[in-house]
């Protein structure tokens, strides 16, 4: 398929920059060498979710292969007329590098256009290698993966002050084992923030790992069906032991993350332990602490030689 001329109104200037300048930024920093081939990540699902220079390098593409089976075609809407766009949810991994290297050896930019963000499950470097072979120099756009556009649909804080500071991305064994020591199991041992990517089909799974790991029944636990999507979004909120009829109850049978996390459900919890980032008696390079009683902190220059730790950064 090709794309008929975008108008310039359709790509706006990035926010805070004119036109002018947003094409001085440009011309000063170029995007494109000749034949790159750009795995560009295109977000959870709605297209405004790609990044800046994301959309600006489909609105110069001369090739674009998006994954239709997770991304959305609206993503490609930006394309210049004459864009070759192909959608790869048919093809195999021959294929699609082989797609790569031929459009790149005639177009100046080519799109692999990824769901979420191209470092996670994107089968990134099983596609560079044979590009790498080939010539073709490879660059990486990165995107917002479902995991936080999840958390965003659901107002939800994956990491909270002494309730848990880590966050794991994982999934759980299907056609693809997972490596020795990564299991379920292992992982929610930690008690901390488990987003467990696309295992709608393996909730039952999911509930047993978390079980033998020794997590509650009243678990809280986050599914967020095509996060971002428009028109598509369905958020559960749930437990351990009633997250699998929630989920049948929502007709939930595909393309979902799942957030079992101890941090779900806090904006209702009565007290919080605050960051002590903002606290107002702690003294960071930004801002001296203000003694019990006082009205205001006292002014200083950030650059001012004062004694002061990095617990800010923890």
């Amino acid at each position: 398929m090709s794309r008929q001329p975008v108008s310039p109104a359709v790509i706006p200037a990035a926010r805070g920059l004119t036109p002018a300048a947003r094409q001085v930024n440009l011309t000063t920093c170029p995007l494109t060498d000749t034949g790159t081939v750009w795995f560009v990540g295109a977000g959870p699902g709605d297209p405004e979710l790609l990044t800046v220079k994301g959309r600006d390098l489909i609105a110069r593409a001369g090739a674009i292969l998006f994954a239709g089976s997770l991304v959305s075609e609206a993503a490609t809407r930006w394309a210049p007329g004459g864009c070759d766009i192909a959608d790869s949810k048919g093809m195999t991994h021959e294929e699609i590098c082989t797609w790569l290297i031929d459009r790149a050896r005639r177009h100046q930019t080519v799109i692999r256009l990824q769901t979420g963000d191209p470092s996670l499950y994107g089968a990134l470097i099983e596609m560079v290698q044979p590009l790498d072979a080939a010539g073709i120099p490879v660059r990486v756009v990165p995107g917002v993966s479902s995991a936080f556009a999840a958390a965003a649909a659901g107002v939800e804080s994956l990491t909270l002050p002494e309730v848990s500071q880590t966050v794991i991305l994982t999934r759980v064994a299907g056609r693809t084992p997972m490596p020795e020591g990564e299991d379920l199991v292992s992982l929610a041992r930690h008690h901390c923030t488990l987003c467990i990517f696309l295992p709608i089909t393996l909730l039952s799974t999911i509930q047993r790992d978390l079980r033998e790991a020794g997590w509650p029944e009243d678990s809280p636990i986050l599914v967020v069906h095509k996060a971002s999507w428009p028109g598509e979004e369905k958020i559960v909120r749930a437990t351990l032991a009633t997250v699998r009829d929630a989920c049948r109850a929502a007709k939930i049978v595909t393309q979902s993350m799942i957030i079992a996390s101890p941090t779900v459900g806090a904006r209702q919890w009565e007290t919080l332990v605050r960051s002590r980032l903002y606290d107002a008696s702690f003294t960071h390079r930004f801002r001296r602490a203000v003694k019990p009683g006082a009205s205001c902190p006292p002014r200083f220059s950030a650059t001012n030689d004062f004694h002061h730790d990095d617990e800010h950064f923890r």
